[in-house]
């Protein structure tokens, strides 16, 4: 009798546990989740932003088609990648192809604003000024949201693969998550606000 009365209470103990773990990893993946909201809530609006700048530049740079195309088009290579982020934000594969999105609009935002800076008249609008300006100012917030994704994702991929945890994790298909990682980042810059000579 008290052999069964000492099983049932490892087996109990067992099953809370298995319970408390899979709900800490529910937890951790819901605090990713999260954490990229706020970054679809920033790209979102830097992806507003561009329509808005392309046009403001358009009338200046008319010969410039190719640049401006290039932006539209690397525009919409990444909303239609963060949507599909943002169906699964733990999904490796969705992640890393945002990340390369991501540089590949970070890098034709370059070349528009570099381009820019041939032009006087542009450099001096105002419109211009503005968009450059809310720009800068997004793609910091982009960075410090960026932060807070990854540094959820180390916590649920702790949870994810550390044992005794990772039993539970096989068991109810909780995968690693992959951090956000903007290709040619150390290469890209913000965008200059500065029209200074």
């Amino acid at each position: 009798m008290i052999s069964f009365v000492i099983f049932l209470a490892v087996v109990g103990a067992i099953v809370f546990w298995a319970i408390g773990m899979y709900n800490r990893l529910v937890n951790e993946r819901n605090r990713v989740r999260n954490a990229f909201a706020q970054i679809d809530v920033q790209l979102t609006r830097r992806y507003d932003l561009i329509p808005n700048l392309i046009e403001a530049v358009k009338g200046y740079m008319s010969h410039e088609r190719e640049t401006l195309e290039a932006v539209i088009a690397a525009r919409n290579t990444a909303v239609n990648d963060l949507n599909a982020a943002k169906a699964d934000p733990a999904n490796a594969e969705a992640i890393e192809k945002l990340g390369k999105s991501e540089g590949a609009l970070g890098s034709v935002l370059g070349r528009l604003f570099a381009l820019s800076e041939a032009y006087p008249d542009l450099k001096a609008n105002q419109n211009m000024m503005q968009f450059q300006e809310e720009l800068s100012s997004t793609e910091n917030k982009v960075a410090f949201a960026r932060q807070a994704f990854n540094d959820s994702v180390m916590g649920y991929n702790n949870s994810v693969q550390n044992f005794p945890n990772s039993v539970i994790a096989g068991m109810f298909d909780f995968a690693s998550a992959s951090f956000l990682e903007i290709d040619s980042e150390e290469k890209r810059e913000v965008p200059k606000v500065s029209f200074g000579d």
